[in-house]
């Protein structure tokens, strides 16, 4: 089997592919603007380019992890929307058979209900240009007519967690505070479904293998709602610091209006027979240990 994946260079993707790469009888294809990547293109060019470089790689699945989380609307827009939509024509016209496995976002969902999981048919509501914009590429792949499935994954955890993320950027500030130092965060009162990255990473390659046709959309998350306060506390004891957290910084704007969310993962347990297997306290302690000592966390 021939796997083709998108956006390798990214936290989700690295993940995607060493798990990937582990599958017996696959080859991995990665593709890329970088010049040593197996495919030179990435999803900003058009489709005809798109379709051309499909063509030579001929995948029996294309895994797109490639996506923006933050920049201008316009950027956020070339790539979580117009680029799996120029992915998904390209594919329609040379390789109509070819499977598409899509990385999308909790943020498509927007508030939720407290104390009830999302579930894949609840209504998508999103309060930013990020989750606008990746609801926007879901509709494309789900539209398509293709072999496709979006995995909708929620907070991604573990180690090589950037800080485009809570517990990345935590991580981060606690490093360059020291043990006793002062780390300013905004608001800690949410709740979040935060997911191992390697659990992810499980999940791509059960879609990616999976026989016969999958649903749209599946949810990939913990399946538990996590106060974001109770994360902190980890990842403070995690890395021996004894100094000050103060929650009058200024948190996400991208998150803040979301003050509750928890994945119902049950659609995915019945089509891929996937569950998260890592413990939170488990993805923290390895994202702080993935980080040289001393340095940043990236």
């Amino acid at each position: 089997m021939r796997i083709l994946l998108l956006g390798s260079s990214g936290f989700l993707g690295a993940h995607a592919a060493a798990r990937l790469r582990g599958l017996p009888d696959v080859r991995l294809l990665v593709s890329g603007p970088s010049s040593t990547a197996d495919l030179p293109v990435d999803l900003t060019a058009c489709p005809q380019v798109i379709a051309d470089a499909l063509l030579r790689a001929a995948p029996d699945v294309v895994v797109n992890c490639a996506g923006l989380v933050a920049g201008s609307a316009v950027q956020l827009t070339d790539v979580n929307a117009r680029g799996p939509a120029a992915l998904c024509e390209a594919l329609g016209e040379v390789l109509p058979g070819t499977r598409l496995v899509h990385l999308g976002s909790a943020a498509e969902y927007g508030p939720a209900d407290r104390g009830t999981p999302v579930a894949e048919s609840a209504a998508t509501r999103p309060l930013s240009p990020y989750g606008a914009t990746k609801l926007a590429g879901t509709v494309a792949v789900t539209s398509s007519g293709l072999d496709a499935v979006v995995l909708r994954v929620f907070n991604p955890v573990g180690p090589g967690a950037p800080a485009a993320g809570l517990p990345g950027r935590l991580a981060a500030q606690l490093r360059r505070a020291g043990a006793h130092g002062t780390v300013r965060v905004g608001d800690l009162s949410a709740h979040r479904d935060f997911v191992d990255v390697r659990d992810v990473a499980d999940a791509v390659a059960r879609a990616a293998t999976a026989q016969g046709p999958l649903p749209p959309v599946l949810n990939i998350g913990s399946g538990q709602a996590t106060a974001v306060r109770d994360l902190a506390k980890t990842l403070v004891r995690v890395a021996s610091f004894t100094g000050q957290l103060d929650e009058g910084g200024d948190g996400s704007a991208r998150s803040s209006a979301v003050a509750w969310q928890c994945a119902d993962i049950a659609a995915a347990g019945t089509a891929l027979g996937w569950q998260p297997r890592h413990a939170l306290a488990d993805s923290l302690a390895d994202l702080w240990n993935s980080a040289p000592s001393g340095g940043p966390v990236r």
